[in-house]
């Protein structure tokens, strides 16, 4: 099948015409029409009654045309990729589409989930539809959408779900396996309510399978704390499992998975705790942290941690606290000499750091 996008974008176009925002402010206008489909051309996406030949599924989100490729919309505001997926059809591989037009600034963890029921594979050619001002500029979700395994087309592409024409689609995303290329251990920095565990979760968002590890305490008497943690579970994927665990060298040894470990801070407080190092002997903390970076070295899976840049705040008052900032600052410099990757935010806003 042939599929022909006369537009790109949100159903207001992009920019939005009378929106002053930033992200609006940088495009000329009409860059990106209001989304369209147009299969084989005379099929539009949705479609309910498809001509002769042609089958609807997911209630005329999903066409498989006569050479029995599949095309699937998935639409923002479904929490699946769109209503009644039929998630049962993948069954006998009946399930899986050759080209899915995804809104992926919406939840874009709608794509892992689907790649985790199989709807979408390494072979699927992944397009991001319903584009706007919820991304600040082209070159922001050109940004995202290699670190999830899409890309976005112009206006006016034609794609062909049988051949794929060179160049159509990035290296595939095979659930379990990242793609060479791209980062293997990722150290994401920042300050306080800097953005950085959001930006942590966005890198991981398509994957089909995540696990969150938690190292802090579970907020049990801190209000405050516990208004925290449960923030991030609501923004978190309900398809994510969770591990409570100070053993982190373990669980990045023994990952099966990719793992998003929030944060480093939390785990080395822990483990001053657990050794009663704040005022003695501090030995099992450097042995810890020894072999958190001998298991980061060798991680099997690929592993996103959060850390607090604590060289830019106060000096802390007390020997305790500026012995806790020099150790987190050694710790992150050390798993930063062992990442392929690591950055800085700041505002929200991402600072590599070669």
């Amino acid at each position: 099948m042939k599929v022909f996008l006369p537009g790109t974008a949100g159903g207001a176009g992009w920019p939005e015409p009378g929106c002053r925002c930033a992200s609006c402010g940088r495009l000329p206008a009409g860059r990106r029409r209001p989304f369209e489909a147009i299969v084989d051309g005379a099929v539009r996406l949705p479609c309910h009654s498809p001509p002769s030949g042609y089958r609807a599924f997911g209630e005329g989100h999903g066409l498989e045309g006569p050479d029995g490729t599949r095309v699937l919309y998935a639409p923002s505001g479904h929490p699946t990729g769109l209503p009644g997926t039929g998630l049962s059809e993948t069954a006998g591989g009946r399930g899986r589409c050759d080209l899915l037009l995804i809104d992926l600034l919406d939840r874009p963890e709608r794509l892992g989930l689907l790649r985790r029921e199989g709807i979408a594979d390494g072979d699927t050619l992944v397009v991001a539809v319903g584009l706007d001002h919820r991304v600040r500029s082209e070159e922001e979700l050109a940004r995202r959408l290699a670190l999830w395994g899409a890309r976005a087309v112009p206006d006016g592409t034609t794609l062909d779900t049988a051949h794929r024409s060179a160049g159509a689609r990035p290296e595939g995303t095979v659930p379990g396996v990242t793609p060479v290329g791209r980062p293997w251990r990722e150290l994401v920095l920042g300050g306080t309510r800097s953005g950085k565990s959001a930006e942590a979760e966005l890198r991981l968002a398509a994957e089909p399978y995540v696990t969150y590890v938690a190292t802090g305490p579970g907020g049990e008497g801190d209000a405050e704390w516990a208004a925290r943690i449960s923030a991030h579970r609501r923004r978190r994927p309900a398809h994510w499992a969770t591990l409570e665990t100070t053993d982190l060298a373990g669980a990045v040894r023994d990952a099966t998975t990719p793992l998003l470990v929030d944060g480093l801070g939390t785990w080395l407080a822990a483990v001053f705790d657990e050794h009663g190092a704040w005022e003695g002997d501090r030995a099992a903390v450097w042995r810890r942290c020894d072999e958190l970076v001998a298991a980061w070295r060798g991680a099997g899976c690929r592993v996103v941690a959060v850390s607090d840049e604590v060289g830019m705040g106060v000096v802390p008052a007390t020997p305790s606290g500026r012995m806790f900032r020099d150790a987190l600052g050694r710790l992150n410099e050390r798993l930063a000499a062992e990442s392929e990757d690591v950055a800085l935010v700041v505002a929200g806003r991402l600072v590599p750091l070669p």
